[in-house]
């Protein structure tokens, strides 16, 4: 089976709810203070209130890392994202999921496979994108060869027309999105808002969804990955979406650095399942 077939079925249901763990700065970051310990503990209590909650899977990043790196971050990020990583696949039974800050795909896939990871987040898998930390260009390339050296079957979901970035050249979301799954080999595609948090703009959803629905071959699972709310989480799922990924909405006042509310996260759950159960 392969990592594209497999990424719904990483799941135990049809459309999930994949929630964030939104690291606080790491060792070596500017705003990093408290120690690993604390880090590592904040980790784990968002991750098991994120489970308690009844969330699907989980996606770890580097949030608080700010200003990131571009695209290759120091081994030291790598060390200390592989060590929290290894600590939430052995303490939550839901998959993992990986996202390195701004768009180290290599580290990403790497740690996924060193700590038993089950997909990871591309910001640009192809093309090109203009951003804070200056032109980002995708790597495809390297990423699906390094895959294939791990021998690892780890899903790669890449964003399109990521948050916070401008595409350059052409600007065509449906475009991007059937780049992203014919020519990056990618096995699911991100659609998001202008930033962490915004909503989605749900024509945009449909429009990746009725270009990728067009496909021969296996179904390409489309995710919703910012804005979500209870409130919403229907419409991205008529608008043809495969699974959320949320984050601000599932915290405490609505804040994106701040923990995760269990409270949040069961109504945004039961709304998604009675969304689902709906169609």
């Amino acid at each position: 089976m392969t990592a594209r077939t497999a990424t719904l079925e990483r799941f135990d249901v049809d459309r999930p709810v994949v929630g964030m763990v939104h690291l606080p700065a790491l060792p070596g970051a500017p705003n990093f203070e408290g120690g690993r310990d604390a880090v590592r503990s904040r980790a784990l209590d968002d991750a098991r209130r994120l489970e308690a909650g009844g969330i699907d899977g989980i996606i770890v990043e580097n949030f608080g890392d700010a200003p990131f790196y571009p695209e290759d971050v120091p081994t030291h990020v790598v060390a200390e994202l592989t060590a929290i990583a290894t600590a939430l696949t052995d303490a939550v039974d839901v998959p993992v999921g990986i996202n390195v800050l701004r768009n180290d795909a290599a580290a990403a896939l790497s740690i996924a496979a060193a700590a038993d990871a089950e997909f990871v987040r591309v910001n640009v898998h192809v093309g090109t994108a203009a951003t804070d930390q200056g032109v980002l260009e995708g790597r495809a390339h390297e990423t699906l060869r390094l895959r294939d050296r791990l021998e690892t079957d780890v899903a790669i979901l890449a964003d399109v027309h990521v948050k916070h970035a401008t595409p350059i050249g052409d600007s065509d979301i449906e475009r991007a999105a059937l780049e992203a799954i014919e020519r990056g080999n990618a096995d699911g595609v991100i659609v998001s808002g202008p930033g962490t948090g915004v909503e989605t703009a749900i024509t945009d959803v449909e429009r990746v969804n009725g270009a990728l629905s067009d496909r021969t071959g296996p179904a390409v699972p489309v995710f919703v990955g910012s804005g979500v709310t209870g409130d919403t989480v229907g419409d991205c799922f008529d608008a043809g979406a495969d699974g959320v990924i949320v984050g601000t909405a599932l915290k405490t006042d609505d804040v994106t650095t701040n923990p995760v509310s269990q409270a949040r996260v069961a109504d945004l759950v039961t709304a998604a399942r009675d969304a689902d159960s709906n169609d």
